[in-house]
């Protein structure tokens, strides 16, 4: 567990990209960001986004459920964000082609709120847990 303050973000995003990147599955690599609003989660996700070249202004997608960014960095195509925090079951995302996104071993995937879909989320997602510590700063662990 560490700490961390904005000006940790880009040392966090950068080993969560390095992270994901050494991930040796044959599938998408999933990111999954559990934490109570306000905890940074899309925040470290756009940290990322910036990592890896996307130029869109990087929001949260709670109406829309998921946006998918074109990446050309390393052995990633794709950055799905996805934003479970409207889903009330897993089948909703199953619908959106859960099963096709996640079998891409190109495909690095993003996930807010994953505890809404828990069932659905593989074994091997890379798992991020942050919580609130006082205003300036958060305690992350993965």
């Amino acid at each position: 567990m560490k700490e961390i303050t904005i000006k940790d973000l880009d040392k966090i995003a950068t080993d969560l990209v390095n992270k994901a990147q050494k991930n040796k599955t044959k599938k998408a690599t999933i990111l999954a960001f559990y934490g109570d609003l306000g905890t940074g989660k899309t925040t470290i996700t756009q940290a990322i986004c910036k990592i890896l070249g996307v130029k869109e202004k990087i929001i949260s997608p709670t109406f829309v459920i998921m946006k998918k960014y074109k990446i050309n960095n390393g052995r990633f195509k794709n950055l799905i964000h996805i934003d479970a925090y409207r889903i009330e079951k897993s089948s909703e995302l199953v619908r959106l082609g859960w099963e096709e996104i996640i079998s891409d071993q190109n495909n690095l995937v993003i996930i807010e709120w994953p505890e809404k879909i828990q069932e659905i989320i593989p074994k091997d997602a890379i798992t991020i847990n942050l919580s609130h510590i006082n205003e300036s700063t958060r305690s992350i662990c993965y």
